[in-house]
């Protein structure tokens, strides 16, 4: 089954304008992505997707694939759906351009469940909410699922309500990647934007009210996407922490 990852990258963003090209050691952030994307065993292509010139200019400097698309879309979706109309694959990965500390083993995991259940139209990912504070904030995304690993709701509020919250129980918080069979992708850009999808500012709940199903796979992966110049430190912080902690273990190793 070839699958592609495709991540869609747009210049102007409300909240942080032309992030996909803020630097972070020397880097712009679509190039973290696409490198972490591009360590994916499990795909054939990774493709950028953008209606900008400077981001695709950008990218070609660094060897990337890029697929130059409309300015009205929407949402990375409808990006998305226009490089599935001129590059053929059975799977399209929607990877967001403002995660540059992608784990691209999270990215096989779910690929692979997608091999694995040949009836599932949309996968994504969750993982486990470890605080108080992350189940209450709206900007955090949350997710249950039936016996079947089936999403059943999304929502920006604490889901399922627990009157004391519960650390031990299983709350998830949904992580925004994305694999959509080449027919689900098709059908999904065809509906109309749901009431649930505006109530809830989410887009996955049109797949939800339109009865498509979610197989949500449990990811270690944490994510951390950069909204805000304040999000690109933390991004800095959490590099040189990880460079430290690489350092000391090669440091270990040696004595060893």
């Amino acid at each position: 089954m070839k699958s592609v990852i495709v991540i869609p990258a747009r210049y102007g963003s409300t909240r942080f304008p032309g992030k996909s090209l803020a630097r972070i050691q020397g880097r712009p952030m679509i190039q973290w992505v696409w490198e972490a994307a591009s360590r994916s065993r499990l795909t054939e292509q990774v493709i950028i997707a953008t209606d900008d010139d400077r981001i695709a200019d950008t990218a070609a400097k660094f060897g990337a694939d890029v697929v130059m698309t409309k300015k009205s879309h929407r949402s990375g979706t409808d990006r998305i759906a226009e490089v599935a109309d001129k590059v053929s694959a059975q799977l399209y990965v929607n990877v967001q351009g403002d995660e540059p500390l992608l784990s691209a083993s999270a990215v096989d995991d779910l690929i692979r469940a997608m091999m694995e259940s040949p009836r599932i139209p949309i996968g994504t990912l969750a993982h486990r909410i470890e605080s108080k504070a992350e189940w209450l904030s709206p900007e955090v995304v949350k997710v249950v699922c039936n016996r079947h690993r089936e999403a059943l709701y999304f929502s920006r509020s604490p889901l399922p309500f627990q009157r004391t919250f519960d650390p031990k129980a299983k709350l998830l918080r949904h992580v925004g990647i994305y694999a959509f069979r080449a027919q689900a992708l098709a059908t999904f850009v065809s509906l109309k934007p749901s009431p649930l999808e505006i109530a809830e500012s989410l887009e996955q709940l049109r797949a939800l009210e339109n009865g498509l199903v979610i197989q949500v796979i449990e990811t270690k992966y944490r994510c951390l996407g950069v909204d805000t110049s304040a999000d690109l430190a933390l991004v800095e912080k959490t590099l040189r922490r990880q460079g430290k902690a690489a350092s000391t273990q090669k440091k270990r190793s040696r004595r060893t």
